[in-house]
């Protein structure tokens, strides 16, 4: 008896430890089980590389050991033709000569040997520099030099750099255009507020079709006609010269604009290689760039006229170290020397940090006095001595009384974006197609991502978990839930603070419906964050990979747009999911929305404070979103109610926000309602946008 006791004991410790098992594998009661999990578990490796800094750092080698400059004349001429042509495309840069200047006067100050005069001219239409010119006592005609400032808080009266530059060559015999780079000095937000020009204030003329390198070389070649029309001024004679950001823009000014003699860019040139993933400044993009040349292109174009460039040993900028510049260098050299001219390009190292020292000032002059003086041997020579005026001193207009015709990045984007809205809406007839490829082009999506293989893990809190490999050499990680019920479809969740930054609230209500769940980190977010970026900005988001993505030939959101559609395939072709949603915030809601409007597999979306236009708007915070969100030419292409009615889908967007995250509402909010629809039946799209 006790024997039969003791096996049926057994037999029932048995049964019930299958049926728990049972139980405890069966997808109800795992569900439920995973209700209580309160955290999120990681996908990667621990202390893995960083993915995205690796794999964006060797695409940029690549790109430099293919851009080779032509060997005989020929070639280069029409290599030179197109590179000039392609690099106004790419900038954005118009010039036209015939515009009036219209200089405005509004102080002059007598010096030792020379004046200072403050002026305003105009560089577009409506559009004002401000400067200060510095004359030599004389008839002349002297030699000019335009100064352009780089990143120094005061721009052109900035004691530190600018305003030693103007003292040092107008005793030294030039005529010295200082001009304030766009958004800079006089040209901030605020009048008197010396801001930083670049960030997402800078980034937000791409969405214009400008850029902020576009607008500097044309506000500079209208300094070099400024220049060429006083008559004071020797016009076959001017040069160029500025430091960092000012250096960049010297390199361009001379490389677009023949008239510049000879240039001396300082700390500022190295390779577009070695700006990727490296902390630069919007203002030092060009668009697209690595995909057609290499800043050595750049060099080139300024063959047969003469530049020396100075780098410093100290600099804390690895685009900038000597040893770039020396790369760069020695591969634009062999076209000076195919055109005869090879002692016309020159550099100098000096051991020095960031900065446009009394030594570089001195080895200027001597390179100036060589090629624009016809003097000397070109060595260093020993400058004068000056004396510094204070800010007031140099301002064209008293703090707070600016003229409205120096127009401010915001006030240039607002307008801009205004009349490109206006030609927008007015349109009729618009191509479902053309407008789905033209988007394809904006978002620089050229390529198509597909899945090359699976990583699985070890389940953990209740998530399955994968890691995605695509064709384009990504790790795409994403946590897995199976629907209770194939028919409930998925919900594919992206938050641009990764998975940290969705609410436990969401999760929940997913699972109580039985919806699957799969939760994607795109690139740049999450567990894929670049540490480099990191290190590079730790305020401004973004700002390292979106500058580096547009040097390749892509964006953030292309990219992200890539990743999406990888994971819906994963998902149709591993779990054969018949309805897909997804439910993204910010710019990972537009990836999802241009997803749907580029023809992806997706059947319906939630966006989560996402703008309902590009319009610029200043009223609430321009670092609301991160650098990812600007997409050169968006405006230019259409709007955000163009890509919801092309998606043909049902969207829903909670808590709409402007450019600046400023809440949409009242009657705001009914004329994005009427723009939306009008723009579906255009379009004669089904589906229909929501807003909460």
């Amino acid at each position: 008896m006790k024997r039969l006791i003791f096996f049926c004991l057994l037999f029932a410790i048995g049964w019930t430890y299958a049926f728990s098992a049972s139980l405890f594998n069966s997808k109800n009661i795992y569900r439920t089980i995973d209700l209580v999990a309160d955290s999120l578990p990681d996908v990667l490796t621990k202390n893995h590389a960083d993915f995205l800094e690796s794999k964006l750092r060797n695409e940029a080698i690549i790109k430099f050991g293919t851009h080779q400059l032509p060997d005989s004349p020929q070639d280069w001429e029409k290599y030179r033709a197109n590179l000039r042509k392609t690099i106004i495309q790419k900038t954005g840069l118009i010039v036209n000569h015939k515009l009036p200047l219209d200089i405005k006067e509004t102080g002059s100050i007598q010096m030792k040997g020379y004046k200072i005069k403050n002026i305003a001219f105009q560089t577009r239409p409506g559009v004002y520099a401000t400067a200060n010119l510095y004359i030599p006592d004389g008839k002349g005609p002297f030699p000019a030099v335009i100064s352009m400032p780089g990143h120094w808080r005061k721009a052109k009266f900035d004691p530190e750099g600018p305003q030693q530059l103007g003292h040092s060559l107008a005793l030294d015999g030039y005529v010295c255009l200082s001009i304030d780079p766009w958004g800079s000095g006089e040209r901030t937000s605020v009048h008197g507020a010396f801001d930083y020009h670049g960030a997402s204030l800078g980034a937000s003329l791409l969405n214009v079709g400008e850029s902020l390198a576009g607008l500097q070389i044309s506000d500079n070649i209208r300094g070099v006609d400024l220049l060429s029309s006083l008559p004071f001024v020797d016009p076959e004679n001017i040069g160029a010269t500025g430091a960092s950001g000012g250096g960049n823009q010297t390199m361009w000014l001379a490389a677009m604009d023949e008239r510049i003699k000879a240039a001396v860019p300082v700390v500022s040139v190295g390779t577009f290689e070695s700006y990727v993933m490296r902390s630069n400044c919007i203002c030092e993009l060009l668009p697209d760039g690595l995909t057609f040349t290499e800043e050595a292109g750049i060099i080139a174009l300024v063959a047969p006229r003469a530049i020396m460039m100075c780098n410093h040993k100290q600099d804390s900028a690895p685009a900038f170290l000597p040893f770039e510049m020396q790369r760069t260098v020695r591969n634009a050299s062999p076209v000076f020397k195919m055109l005869g001219v090879e002692k016309n390009i020159s550099y100098q190292i000096f051991d020095k940090t960031h900065g446009y020292w009394p030594e570089n000032r001195e080895a200027m002059l001597g390179w100036f006095d060589l090629h624009l003086k016809g003097i000397g041997t070109g060595m260093p020579k020993k400058e004068s001595g000056f004396e510094l005026l204070p800010e007031d001193k140099l301002l064209v207009y008293p703090i707070g009384k600016r003229d409205p015709g120096v127009q401010t990045t915001a006030d240039f984007c607002e307008k801009r974006g205004k009349e490109l809205r206006t030609a927008f809406l007015n349109k009729s007839n618009l191509n479902v197609l053309e407008k789905q490829k033209e988007l394809r082009n904006v978002l620089r999506i050229n390529d198509q991502s597909e899945l090359k293989k699976v990583h699985q893990f070890e389940r953990l809190g209740g998530w399955d978990r994968f890691a995605l490999e695509s064709s384009d050499s990504k790790l795409i990680p994403i946590l897995h839930l199976a629907p209770a019920d194939p028919k409930l479809g998925y919900m594919i969740i992206s938050n641009t603070s990764g998975k940290k930054g969705i609410s436990s609230e969401l999760i929940s209500e997913l699972k109580s419906r039985g919806q699957g769940i799969v939760i994607v980190e795109l690139s740049g977010t999450g567990e894929t964050t670049s540490t480099k970026e990191i290190a590079n900005n730790k305020s401004m988001v973004l700002h390292t990979l979106s500058r580096s993505e547009l040097w390749l030939g892509k964006t953030i959101l292309g990219e992200w747009v890539k990743e999406l559609n990888v994971v819906s395939d994963f998902l149709k072709s591993n779990y054969k999911s018949q309805k897909l949603s997804i439910d993204g915030n910010k710019e990972a809601g537009l990836a999802a929305l241009f997803l749907a409007a580029t023809g992806g597999n997706v059947d319906d979306l939630i966006l989560r404070d996402a703008p309902l236009s590009y319009q610029f708007d200043n009223s609430g915070s321009l670092d609301f979103f991160s650098m990812a969100i600007h997409l050169p030419g968006f405006l230019n292409w259409g709007d955000v109610s163009l890509a919801a009615a092309l998606s043909g889908k049902r969207i829903t967007i909670l808590n709409p926000v402007t450019m600046s995250g400023q809440k949409i509402n009242g009657n705001s909010l009914n004329e994005y309602r009427a723009e939306f629809a009008k723009m579906r039946t255009g379009l004669k799209k089904q589906g229909e946008t929501v807003f909460n």
